[in-house]
């Protein structure tokens, strides 16, 4: 079998992000730069999805909680042929069928609607519940923000996961290490963050998010032990792949201008 080339893959999506938010001037580029190589491992690797049947009851399920980061999840619909890539043109504009937040029933693939933060966990877990009671071996993937983990709904539905066992839930975490209006453990001290999800009954393991390598072996492994949720603490850059927004939080609301997205291009080329 031919090797996956996921940095290549992982490059176009990048492009296709820029775009995005350079034709709809619309935030949140740096969010989803950040998740770029996460989910072009999920969706080139891990997920058993067939784009031509997206609702297939036995189709894995993943579920993008950080909903601001809709753009790096179309990117990578379109590069798995969810849909033609023309659509990603409509990118927040009137009339398009993509909206800034991922929502469901827009375009095939989205398994959610998001937007309020702490809310895709929930979700997950239901599904995941579900999917026990119902004897499926599907399984139920969410990617969360650092930011989310200030949420009461992340940490009641940590403590559900365990309780109920749901060793078909696996948790990812991107941790960017920043959050609208500044650092996140600066607004809101999350560490010792391993710490804490394995005292809810957790698996934890932490990994570089950036890393095709670690990413694709800790996705592949779960769950990590029978009878305990997983979650993968991805430690993430802010703005990844283009140099100039890379850590820089202006970049959680900016948008290119055409000086920088002629620039950006030129990185990504």
């Amino acid at each position: 079998m031919e090797a996956i080339n996921y940095q290549k893959i992982a490059n176009d999506i990048r492009k296709k992000i820029l775009k995005m938010h350079f034709l709809s001037q619309e935030s949140h580029i740096g969010s989803a730069l950040s998740c770029a190589d996460i989910l072009t491992v999920l969706y080139f690797k891990i997920l058993s999805i067939d784009p031509q049947n997206p609702l297939s009851e036995n189709r894995d399920r993943f579920l993008l909680s950080k909903g601001h980061a809709a753009s790096a999840l179309y990117a990578v619909l379109s590069e798995k042929k969810f849909f033609d890539e023309k659509i990603l043109d409509s990118f927040c504009q009137n009339g398009g069928k993509l909206p800034g937040h991922s929502t469901r029933n827009t375009i095939p693939g989205v398994e959610a609607s998001a937007g309020s933060l702490g809310h895709g966990l929930p979700m997950a877990t239901g599904i995941a519940l579900a999917g026990k009671k119902d004897s499926k071996d599907y399984k139920i993937f969410v990617l969360i923000s650092d930011g989310e983990c200030d949420e009461g709904t992340t940490w009641e539905s940590a403590l559900f996961a365990s309780h109920h066992k749901l060793d078909n839930l696996t948790v990812i975490i991107d941790y960017n290490k920043f959050q609208a209006l500044g650092k996140t453990n600066e607004i809101l001290n999350l560490e010792p963050l391993k710490e804490k999800w394995l005292a809810f009954g957790w698996q934890a393991i932490e990994i570089n998010g950036h890393d095709f390598n670690e990413i694709e072996k800790a996705l592949k492994a779960a769950p990590y032990q029978k009878g305990k949720p997983n979650v993968v603490i991805a430690h993430t850059i802010k703005g990844k792949g283009i140099s100039f927004m890379e850590n820089k939080l202006p970049w959680h609301y900016k948008s290119p201008n055409e000086n920088e997205y002629k620039l950006a291009n030129e990185e990504l080329n």
